[in-house]
């Protein structure tokens, strides 16, 4: 046997589950629409900030204009990181109070604050204010969404949904692209209001939608909601409630939240217990898979590198802007498509890999050409964008993926909103820290293009990271992920993984028709009353 003390079953969607319930896959993948949010956000105030009324509206009046000082503009870009830090926090009681339903529905609430305050406001510190309540408000989101997605998927596609995800935020990055050259050169507040203003419909949208959706059958067992979780896992799956399949798979959940609780009672002291299913490496293993996704130097592209582009001859920011997303827009789809087909563990690798090498390139280039020297400048952007294909395929939508998985019931919410707080963190700390890396002048490293560099060897840092950190969970169901952290180890785990998976099957098939035998002998008896019945007599 592979297997160890805690019972392995299907998960939602198991192998007594035909593979064609997309009601249930679309349910869960409308989630992902939290992610326009995330990155429409993110991206607009790139746009917004340099925007002419918006400087006349926030600036002071100077030789060259109106402009805000740099104090300002970091500001006005960086809190919304503490904001949605502290969302991050939050959402691990919320998500497991109100449930991760509501949980999203509430953040979204929070988020359209945000962005009325920052509509409403005519000087700095209402804007920030309202920036702040957008962060909180994405933090949450960004949080719950990849949690509910791993919880109601099907074991099969579940890399697939929550990849949508990651897919959802590059869509938004480019939908602010778009909106913002569309709007730039009008002469009045609707310039940067309509941009901000837009978020309100995907807002409303994501409300509406997950009104209509499931409350996640895990978190109504966690919470003695017993038949509630039966009839929503029956939507998920597409099947009646009194269905044997249900009962499975809901008698799986339970034995697997029995055996969590039995380890402790789902504090945050718990997420840094040594217990014998590895708590405390699995939580740390989140938090820091997150923090490696941002020292991969993706956010330095998104944010400094228009520089690179206009060296090589092009000036238009709405074409560098766009460039770059439609590349990460795109790329991400293989990532989504191979998930679940090459595993988590071998795109971490093969990404960190195929990055390291394109940021050696980009920093040699950079370094040993002229900014005269066009095909040197243009090898360098090419290299720019196959880095960010091996990211958006890679190590953006999979980092997503495994810390939504790896997590116990009793801890995920709060495994999760640290692995998520992590993310923002390390965001903020590399916004912050970059211009001084690169920019010229007293104070300033003024490594230019030779940040690059540093980018490539925290990629190192990835590859080393994911080959002894991160295990191979393809296939697998979330209660069947505790079985391979008691008795594998990352290396091995692809090996552990397969044997798993068969015996899996094999115990799901035996616990199917005993379950489907008993149902229907119980119909027997009440159909034959008193006199004894023998089928085939």
């Amino acid at each position: 046997m592979a297997g160890g003390g805690v019972p392995m079953g299907p998960g939602i969607g198991g192998d007594g589950t035909p593979k064609n319930k997309w009601a249930g896959i679309f349910m869960t993948a409308f989630a992902a629409f939290g992610g326009i949010l995330y990155g429409y956000d993110t991206g607009v105030i790139g746009g917004v900030k340099v925007m002419e009324d918006w400087l006349k509206t926030f600036g002071k009046e100077g030789p060259k204009g109106y402009a805000i000082s740099t104090g300002t503009e970091s500001l006005v870009v960086s809190i919304l990181s503490a904001g949605t830090f502290v969302g991050a926090l939050l959402a691990a009681p919320i998500g497991d109070r109100i449930g991760r339903k509501w949980g999203i529905i509430s953040g979204t609430l929070v988020f359209c604050i945000g962005v009325a305050l920052q509509m409403a406001a005519l000087a700095v510190p209402l804007f920030v204010v309202g920036r702040i309540f957008a962060g909180i408000g994405v933090g949450i989101i960004s949080c719950l969404v990849p949690m509910y997605q791993s919880e109601c998927s099907p074991k099969w596609i579940r890399g697939a949904v929550v990849s949508c995800y990651q897919w959802a935020i590059t869509i938004g990055l480019l939908l602010a692209s778009i909106v913002n050259e569309g709007t730039a050169k009008r002469p009045n507040h609707s310039s940067w209001r309509i941009p901000i203003g837009i978020q309100f419909v995907w807002a409303a949208v994501l409300i509406f939608g997950m009104f209509l959706l499931p409350e996640s059958p895990r978190w109504l067992i966690a919470r003695g909601r017993d038949q509630e979780a039966g009839v929503n896992l029956g939507r998920l799956i597409g099947m009646a409630p009194e269905d044997p399949e249900i009962d499975v798979q809901l008698n799986e959940i339970r034995a697997n939240l029995r055996a969590e609780e039995a380890i402790g009672n789902g504090g945050y002291i718990d997420c840094f217990r040594g217990t014998h299913n590895k708590i405390r490496f699995r939580v740390l293993t989140g938090i820091f898979l997150q923090g490696w996704q941002q020292l991969t130097g993706i956010n330095f592209i998104f944010y400094y590198g228009t520089t690179f582009f206009q060296r090589s001859g092009i000036s238009n920011s709405f074409l560098i802007s766009i460039a770059t997303n439609v590349v990460n827009v795109g790329m991400t789809i293989p990532g989504i498509y191979l998930v679940d087909k090459a595993g988590r563990r071998s795109l971490l690798l093969w990404g960190a890999a195929g990055m390291l090498i394109c940021e050696y390139v980009v920093a040699v280039v950079g370094v040993t050409v002229k900014d005269t020297d066009m095909a040197g400048q243009k090898v360098l952007i090419a290299f720019v964008c196959i880095y960010i294909g091996f990211f958006a395929s890679t190590w953006g939508p999979v980092s997503w993926v495994v810390t939504s998985e790896i997590f116990p019931l009793n801890v995920r919410a709060k495994a999760m909103s640290m692995a998520t707080a992590s993310n923002w963190l390390f965001n903020f700390a590399i916004g912050y820290a970059t211009p001084y890396l690169v920019n010229s002048g007293r104070g300033n490293l003024n490594l230019g293009v030779k940040v690059f560099f540093i980018w490539g060897s925290t990629c190192a840092g990835c590859l080393i990271f994911t080959y002894f950190c991160i295990p191979e969970t393809k296939g697998l169901s979330l209660e069947a992920i505790d079985v391979l952290y008691q008795n594998t180890t990352p290396i091995h785990s692809v090996a552990y993984g397969r044997r798993l998976k068969a015996e899996q099957q094999e115990m799901h098939s035996q616990e199917y028709l005993t379950e489907k035998g008993t149902t229907a002998g119980h119909g027997k008896d009440k159909v034959a009353g008193s006199t004894e019945y023998v089928e085939n007599a």
